[in-house]
């Protein structure tokens, strides 16, 4: 279990019972609830999205809506619910993509006090893999090589998350230089790395913990806190002495700013109702995410420290924004 899940299943039984509260148990919703998934169908905001929805339609008996609006990064749809009717029934569906836009995009369309985070649902750590005819068996013999002869890695794209993990390992903690090839998403660099045309790969776990099980890629560590039992075998970047943080890729839904108090407590509350559902979390698991959960006041700390934490790595790095 990583902290950031441990952290909020602490705070699971209290906001459950929140829903029992006279200011939560209002009468919300009456109508169609749209979840505005901030990327293409099949990712995991996407998945996700559907899992939840469809366990929130059971409880609420009203139509939960999943719609795809991709594009800019996650910006299209945060930009689309920020300016949507405060009232519970339009919430975005992002994920730490929301986090790294604020330092790394311009223009994203919105300022970022005009959505709130409602609850972190579910996290999955990046994982670094590599070719099956490297050489190398493990992340310190990888660097060590990579200091002597020329490698790439590949990522789904400049500024994911699992792209700035990479490079706060390789810059900032190993001090070696291995050239970054953004893909169009984490499929392509997989299948760059399953077909060994390039050497590593930067990924969220989910993308790839099917792959390593399969023999089809190395896997040389993941960046959580601890090792995950669906890779037992595969060390964490803290136990190779690559930094002490951990490193996820997390989806969370967001609403309008002025959402009434309420209205965000409910749909917390039984958003972690759903996440203690063992149909629920199976399914998770079986996309290699872990439910969170926890209070809403707990997903805003933990989102405005995850802003904090991806500028920092940004600036240190010198991405410029776009």
């Amino acid at each position: 279990m990583t902290n950031l899940t441990r952290a909020f299943c602490a705070g699971v039984a209290t906001t459950v019972l929140m829903a029992a509260s006279p200011l939560a148990a209002q009468d919300f919703p009456r109508q169609a609830v749209h979840l505005q998934v901030a990327f293409a169908p099949g990712g995991p905001a996407d998945i996700i999205a559907r899992i939840v929805g469809q366990k929130l339609n059971e409880r609420w008996r009203e139509p939960v809506v999943v719609e795809n609006r991709g594009g800019a990064g996650g910006n299209i749809a945060a930009a689309a619910v920020a300016k949507a009717e405060p009232n519970g029934y339009t919430m975005l569906v992002s994920t730490s993509a929301y986090a790294v836009n604020e330092t790394l995009s311009k223009t994203p369309g919105y300022a970022p006090n005009d959505l709130r985070a409602a609850v972190i649902v579910a996290t999955t750590p990046n994982l670094i893999i590599g070719a099956p005819t490297l050489k190398a068996k493990t992340l310190k013999e990888v660097i060590a090589a990579a200091r002597k002869e020329p490698m790439i890695y590949g990522t789904a794209g400049v500024g994911t998350t699992p792209h700035l993990s990479a490079e706060r390992i390789f810059r900032l903690e190993a001090k070696v230089d291995i050239p970054h090839a953004p893909f169009t998403g984490a499929g392509p660099a997989m299948q760059a790395v399953a077909g060994s045309h390039i050497a590593l790969a930067s990924i969220a776990m989910s993308a790839g913990v099917g792959n390593v099980k399969a023999g089809q890629v190395k896997g040389l560590a993941v960046t959580s806190r601890e090792r995950v039992p669906a890779l037992p075998d595969v060390p964490t970047t803290r136990e190779l002495g690559l930094g002490d943080t951990e490193d996820s890729t997390w989806v969370a839904f967001f609403v309008p700013a002025k959402t009434p108090e309420a209205v965000i407590d409910r749909i917390n509350a039984d958003v972690n109702a759903v996440l203690t559902d063992k149909a629920t979390v199976d399914q998770l698991d079986k996309i290699g995410f872990m439910p969170v959960g926890g209070s809403r006041t707990e997903a805003e700390s933990y989102v405005a420290s995850e802003v904090e934490k991806w500028g920092t790595i940004i600036k240190t790095i010198g991405l410029e924004p776009n």
